[in-house]
């Protein structure tokens, strides 16, 4: 679908509605799995979290008569899983358990600089204001890794660095694979995520409950409804109606919801540098989604550039 006929042709209140959802639900989800680290082990609850939300979708998928994907497109869902779910929202959780949700978002706010670098690799490079923009944000992470809770926490502020390089790589690279057609994609993607995310807490030893405490079990149940299943909805009907620039919007918009949340309801602080690094990051962010090449629209398969949802 053409970007200007597709955004003439969508109605301006669902548009609002689905960029609210997105904002404002991917960008408390981080707060949600500080929540649930509360009570479940780092790698049991998001095996519990897709295994749920992938076999929701996948039976809604096939009972409308969705076909099954074949062999070749299972194996390569289960690679992009692998570097999305596992890698990427499994190193956001895992640092989670040292850094505040806020700080967590801002890092994760850098796939769209990652992104920028792996699409040149494949030939589509930045324009010169997107360098620009790749510069600023660099030295975003760099202020950021100098202050606060990154200081204290060297081995989180890695694994969110590998976290978002690897959702910006898996992201570009999905679009060269033969994948399961629109949903169905996430479906499988999070299906085989979640058998290994299992496989992995088993192999480390952790112990499995469903209910730990309300609060636990209720951000648990909030990723999997919210944030696996409504907001990856809206954000699939933004990718089919609006401009790349406008859908993607959500990657500068997150951390400062993150940092609302975080610090109104999870009780976080932030040092002066923090801020002065989120400023840097969505600004840098900003400018590679504004000056954003025209372009076809990603298709329905393809998943969202942001490891936390």
């Amino acid at each position: 679908m053409n970007n200007s006929t597709a955004a003439r042709a969508a109605p301006p209140l669902l548009v609002v509605l689905a960029l609210l959802t997105v904002y404002v639900v991917w960008g408390s989800t981080y707060l949600a799995i500080r929540f649930a680290l509360d009570g479940y082990p780092p790698l049991f609850f998001p095996g519990v979290r897709f295994a749920v939300a992938g076999s929701i979708l996948f039976s809604f998928l096939r009972l409308r008569g969705q076909a099954m994907p074949t062999l070749r497109q299972w194996g390569n869902a289960a690679l992009i899983g692998i570097l999305l779910l596992n890698i990427g929202n499994g190193g956001v959780v895992v640092a989670e358990r040292s850094v505040g949700s806020a700080l967590s978002a801002t890092a994760v706010a850098t796939v769209p600089l990652w992104a920028a670098v792996f699409a040149g690799i494949w030939g589509n490079w930045p324009v010169r204001m997107q360098w620009v923009g790749m510069v600023i944000g660099f030295v975003g992470i760099v202020v950021l890794n100098l202050g606060g809770d990154f200081a204290a926490n060297p081995v989180a502020a890695v694994l969110l660095t590998i976290a978002a390089a690897t959702w910006a790589f898996g992201s570009v690279w999905s679009r060269r694979l033969d994948l399961p057609k629109g949903l169905m994609s996430s479906a499988c993607q999070m299906l085989t995520a979640g058998a290994l995310f299992f496989i992995a807490s088993a192999l480390r030893g952790e112990s499995w409950t469903l209910v730990p405490n309300p609060k636990a079990a209720g951000a648990l149940l909030y990723l999997i409804v919210f944030g696996s299943l409504l907001a990856f909805s809206a954000y699939i009907f933004l990718v089919q109606n609006v401009t790349p620039s406008l859908a993607t919007s959500y990657a500068y918009v997150n951390p400062v919801v993150a940092l609302l949340f975080g610090l109104t309801l999870g009780g976080e602080h932030i040092v002066r540098s923090g801020y002065v690094a989120i400023a840097l990051v969505l600004l840098g962010v900003a400018l590679i989604v504004y000056y954003n090449r025209p372009a076809a629209p990603p298709a329905a398969s393809v998943p969202p550039t942001e490891p936390d949802a």
